[in-house]
């Protein structure tokens, strides 16, 4: 029963990804080949105008580890991109639809949620967390609105049922409202308040030197990532182990992005991983690279250096030339 279960779980996951994928195309979105040359934190990229999102279609939230999650996040704030979630489910509770929930600080929506928001663009304006559902209200509107109607704090409070201290923890965005609530304000004042919830919001950058820091723990693992880590002392580097790539160079001075990928010994899966990289770099924007100890590909539109070049390089300029 456990293996049919697990099987019937797998079936969904890849049907849900592929709905994901259909939708986001619909919409507009340029997506990225599904990850599957090896176990990623992320299905695809995707992404339309300043939108750049990661997606990971999870069946059962409760399943998400917390390392995966913290990749996935690392990965999207370094490239200042979302991360999302598309799930139906937590343990044994299903999620509700046109509700933003959160694990591990990656929102996560419903498939028709995602559809509502990415084919229709409506923008969901409930968010659920342990305590229950909430919203969040729009101050300024409010208070701006309060004022048109000529409302005092006390006669606006007394008008939805809350204390004036509530109403003004509104109107300066310190406090959530419960669903109810928001919605006797939406009568009282005959707008909108609430703030709908941008799925595509970008992941606010981490500390540089906490990236820096958690790449050079990384790279000892491997000689020839530290080798050419050494010469890139100065630019923005980090690394992943659960994505097609296996580390990000962001160079500030040259507005560009590397994406990389170290080649493994009688890789099976070498060439699908290659084209994994190549459709994320040209959704990421960025420049694939792929280093190798002289593992054969019949790939030509991704710059290989191998131990012996690499040895050549003396400093970032002459890389960021040979891949451009």
């Amino acid at each position: 029963m456990a293996v049919l279960c697990d099987g019937l779980m797998a079936y969904w996951g890849q049907e849900s990804i592929r709905a994901t994928e259909t939708m986001l195309r619909d919409a507009g979105f340029t997506v990225s080949k599904v990850c599957s040359s090896r176990p990623s934190c992320f299905d695809f990229a995707a992404r339309k105008n300043k939108n750049l999102v990661f997606v990971k279609v999870q069946p059962d939230l409760g399943n998400l580890s917390s390392n995966d999650a913290e990749e996935l996040r690392s990965i999207a704030e370094y490239i200042s991109a979302a991360s999302l979630l598309v799930s139906e489910k937590t343990r044994d509770k299903p999620l509700e639809d046109d509700t933003v929930y959160s694990r591990y600080n990656i929102l996560a929506i419903t498939t028709r949620t995602f559809e509502s928001i990415a084919l229709h663009n409506t923008k969901p304006l409930i968010q659920a967390n342990p305590g229950g559902c909430y919203v969040e209200i729009d101050g300024e509107t409010l208070k701006k609105r309060r004022q048109e109607l000529r409302l005092s704090v006390g006669e606006m409070a007394e008008m939805i049922g809350i204390s004036r201290r509530t109403l003004y923890g509104y109107e300066r965005s310190m406090a959530k409202a419960s669903v109810t609530t928001a919605y006797n304000m939406m009568w009282a004042l005959g707008i909108p308040v609430a703030k709908p919830v941008d799925i595509f919001e970008k992941s606010k950058a981490r500390h540089k030197c906490c990236l820096l820091s958690t790449a050079r723990r990384v790279i000892t693992r491997s000689k020839l990532l530290q080798k050419l880590f050494s010469k890139f002392a100065r630019y923005d580097v980090t690394t992943v182990k659960k994505a097609p790539f296996d580390f990000v160079i962001d160079v500030p001075e040259e507005e560009m992005r590397i994406i990389g990928g170290l080649a493994i010994d009688k890789e099976l899966q070498l060439d699908r991983r290659i084209d994994e990289i190549l459709s994320l770099s040209k959704v990421v924007q960025a420049h694939p690279l792929l280093i190798t100890t002289g593992q054969k590909t019949s790939h030509k539109g991704i710059r290989i250096l191998e131990c012996a070049d690499l040895s050549q390089i003396k400093n970032p300029e002459d890389l960021i030339l040979n891949i451009t």
